[in-house]
């Protein structure tokens, strides 16, 4: 919806890690986690914007990744915001069928971006 909100932050690794640890058992920094709402339902004029979640964002371990891959921190960050967008609103890639529909349309929105 439109009128739907969500909330970015960019953490150190210390503190990635510290969430990561927290949230999903996992030990160690991570480059992008997302928090969904519990429940998302539709919204109307009357009752104002949603909230989709919060997204964190890692630069520093971004930035790692990316020089690995070959392109730029920006490049990285666009990625993992529209990644993390994705797991906000529903998708997964646990399953490699899961895993197509979602970097498939990760790609396309990031063509789409980048595109104008």
């Amino acid at each position: 919806h439109s009128d739907c909100e969500l909330s970015i932050s960019l953490v150190d690794e210390k503190e990635m890690s510290a969430l990561h640890a927290r949230w999903m058992d996992e030990p160690g920094a991570t480059d992008v986690l997302s928090f969904p709402m519990d429940e998302l339902r539709p919204q109307s004029a009357a009752s104002g914007p949603g909230m989709l979640g919060d997204i964190i964002l890692c630069p520093e371990f971004a930035a790692r990744q990316a020089s690995q891959i070959g392109h730029s921190l920006q490049e990285e960050l666009e990625l993992l915001t529209v990644h993390g967008v994705l797991h906000l609103v529903g998708f997964d890639h646990r399953e490699e069928d899961e895993k197509k529909i979602m970097f498939g349309l990760q790609e396309s929105y990031l063509t789409d971006w980048r595109a104008q």
